[in-house]
């Protein structure tokens, strides 16, 4: 159980506060590489951390992240014009590089005036279907994580963002949760036995075993957690173990091995959460299979709007707490449907905005179940603190070769242990 005192370090993440501070020393997902698909494409606000920021693609393809108020007068860059490797501010002109150069200032005589200051630029790349931005000091830049999707061709990776209302926190709580998975998602359970998706075929056995034993073992990253099951129908003591690995400050890689989620906070109240799909062997970010697995989870841009978690989602009667998420009772009441909602993506999205923006934790009861949601708690005040005394956060610093982090869905010989399926190991 944590305090309330505690319960506020966790989620507030503006920039004055320690938590925000310890998330800024991360190289952090802030878009989707497609959401600057060329140079010279249309710029995109951005918010992170209780900030707003403006990011652009200029002419050599270089990404730049700036502040979204310009130097000048604080008009939005967002509305400005990329071109001629930089953005320029509609108000004055203005044109500023993505290093923070200031490149011209039309509107001021001296032609000097432009050198005697820089725009505000946070080093940002472009990796895995993501691109990346880090926001802490300049002399505290870690090196760039270098994970194992990176490697792949473009079209064998999928990267999907939406919209979350409320804190960073609840999200991340649900992903390290392995057992609600066979009780809140068993609708798309049944589905999977029909499927021949590989992604539904690697969760099918999760409606079986409604109560794993859990398993936490801190690591240099982290911490990997293992949910434990029986193997249905094997009497000779065979054990499932779906092992996930918590990456801090926000990403999770899924037991499947194949996918990662990234929350990442927009502010106080509301987050970004990214998904990743990989296959070596398949084009999955290209039709037919990119839709059809989309489709599956919720996540196809027909699920996102009619669920209001598309990013540029700003309907009234989006679902919400107010209107009680649209939930269909009838589909509950004649047994079509376990929780009334459509997709696996929107269940997980529901659960955790139902208890509010930010839930007071200090009333909540944890059992065992809880375990890896406790340890998020003690890896997230750990990092923070760690900060604020003058060092690295966990996962900062460390000799960590981030190509090996995983996750892991696989069978266990008898006496076989968990940690012998990780490269770690």
């Amino acid at each position: 159980m944590l305090t309330p005192e505690q319960d506020q370090l966790l989620c507030r993440v503006g920039p004055e506060t320690e938590m925000g501070r310890t998330i800024r020393r991360y190289w952090l997902p802030a878009l989707l590489a497609a959401d600057l698909p060329h140079p010279d494409c249309d710029p995109r606000r951005v918010d992170l951390l209780g900030e707003t920021f403006v990011a652009f693609k200029d002419t050599q393809g270089r990404i730049g992240v700036l502040d979204e108020a310009c130097r000048h007068r604080s008009a939005s860059l967002a509305l400005g014009r990329v071109e001629e490797c930089g953005i320029r501010c509609i108000y004055h002109g203005w044109k500023f590089a993505y290093d923070s150069t200031v490149l011209e200032t039309p509107n001021v005589a001296d032609p000097e005036f432009k050198n005697r200051f820089r725009a505000r630029a946070y080093p940002a790349r472009e990796a895995g279907g993501l691109i990346w931005v880090y926001l802490g000091p300049a002399d505290r830049e870690p090196a760039f994580p270098h994970y194992s999707w990176f490697d792949l061709p473009a079209a064998n990776v999928r990267a999907t963002a939406h919209l979350v209302d409320c804190n960073y926190v609840q999200i991340l709580e649900g992903l390290v949760d392995s057992s609600h998975l066979g009780i809140l998602h068993m609708d798309g359970l049944k589905r999977s036995n029909d499927s021949d998706l590989g992604f539904a075929r690697k969760i099918n056995s999760m409606q079986f075993n409604l109560a794993p034993s859990l398993e936490v073992e801190e690591t240099s990253y982290g911490f990997n957690c293992a949910a434990l099951r029986a193997v249905d129908g094997d009497d000779g003591g065979q054990m499932e173990a779906r092992v996930a690995a918590f990456v801090a400050p926000g990403m999770v890689f899924n037991p499947n091995g194949d996918v990662i989620t990234a929350i990442v906070p927009n502010d106080d109240l509301n987050s970004t959460f990214f998904h990743v799909f990989w296959d070596k062997g398949q084009p999955i970010g290209e039709e037919p299979l990119r839709s059809k697995q989309l489709e599956f989870v919720g996540l196809d841009d027909a699920s996102l709007r009619k669920s209001g978690l598309d990013r540029s989602s700003q309907r009234d009667d989006r679902p919400a707490r107010h209107n009680g998420f649209h939930q269909d009772r009838d589909a509950m009441r004649c047994g079509r449907a376990f929780s009334g909602l459509p997709g696996l993506i929107q269940e997980d999205v529901v659960v955790s905005v139902s208890g509010g923006h930010i839930r007071d934790r200090s009333r909540e009861v944890l059992s065992g179940a809880d375990v890896a949601i406790g340890r998020v708690y003690r890896t997230l005040l750990g990092a923070a603190q760690r900060a604020g005394s003058g060092g690295d956060p966990v996962g900062i610093g460390a000799n960590i070769d981030t190509r090996r982090i995983k996750g892991v869905n696989a069978r266990l010989a008898p006496g076989q242990r968990w940690q012998s399926l990780l490269s770690w190991a």
